[in-house]
């Protein structure tokens, strides 16, 4: 005979409101500063101004029409792009390593791996800094990937390893075993199963790069400023609301590139 679960204990009730109102809360707060900076960036006021008395585009004209804004833009977009060409690969190996690895170091070089995320990002601006400033990488476009590429390293790990935990290593040892190298092996058959992994960590790796404000002030001046090191330099000497339309533009950016993500994760699902 079926057995149907008797009502849920008031208590059971009590706890499930609670979590839903938490998440509720830390929602509005996590969003509410992007629905007061994106009405400023339409603002008609030479100021900072909520809510706006007009309404113009004229801070978005302003952008696209500075050479230093673009100019900032170009260096950011290339670094995100070349630190995703560097953290995706070493990530993605890293995970697959630690995954299929059985010595008693793993969990030690995995925790070494995600230590970034751990450690104060001052500190490592800092650290960077004077380490940059014997090898001659500072104001480089090398230096700014090499360091956002050890900050999006940890997220790529993760987002992979993950991907890896829900996969059968079987399917790779019987391809092992039908001839193939563990390479050819892990390109034909384990890559295309944990794509959506590597590509989630990999724009998980272009939007740290792209967002990253904190090393950029230590190594990234002058003509080598990007897009947020530029825009903290502008909000200490400057109050009008060009910072609010280019704010506007990255939460759009992120806005498409997590919808793209869950699109793909989406379509995968149905095709299973």
């Amino acid at each position: 005979m079926a057995q149907f679960p008797g009502p849920v204990p008031p208590e059971s009730r009590l706890k499930g409101l609670w979590l839903k109102v938490l998440v509720t809360v830390l929602c509005v707060l996590l969003v509410a500063p992007s629905l007061v900076v994106m009405p400023m960036s339409f603002s008609g006021s030479k100021f900072l101004q909520f809510p706006p008395e007009a309404w113009s585009t004229q801070w978005y004209d302003a952008y696209f029409a500075s050479i230093e804004w673009r100019e900032a833009t170009w260096i950011s977009l290339r670094a995100a792009i070349l630190t995703v060409l560097v953290a995706t690969p070493i990530g993605t190996m890293a995970a697959y390593g630690l995954h299929v690895s059985n010595s008693k170091l793993a969990t030690f070089i995995g925790l070494l791996l995600i230590m970034p995320l751990m450690v104060p990002i001052i500190l490592i601006a800092v650290g960077v800094f004077f380490l940059y400033a014997r090898m001659g990488l500072n104001n480089t476009l090398a230096g700014l990937v090499l360091a956002h590429s050890v900050l999006a390293i940890p997220f790529v790990l993760i987002t992979v390893t993950a991907g890896l935990k829900s996969y059968d290593m079987n399917q790779e040892l019987v391809a092992r075993s039908l001839g193939a190298n563990r390479l050819k092996a892990f390109f034909n058959v384990t890559l295309p199963q944990i794509r959506l992994s590597v590509f989630s960590g990999a724009l998980f790796a272009f939007i740290t790069s792209l967002d990253e404000v904190v090393v950029a002030i230590f190594i990234a001046r002058g003509d080598s400023s990007t897009l947020p090191r530029r825009m903290f330099s502008f909000l200490r000497d400057q109050v009008d609301p060009t910072s609010a339309a280019i704010s506007t533009l990255l939460i759009v950016i992120s806005i498409i590139l997590l919808i793209v993500n869950l699109t793909l994760q989406s379509s995968e699902k149905q095709e299973h």
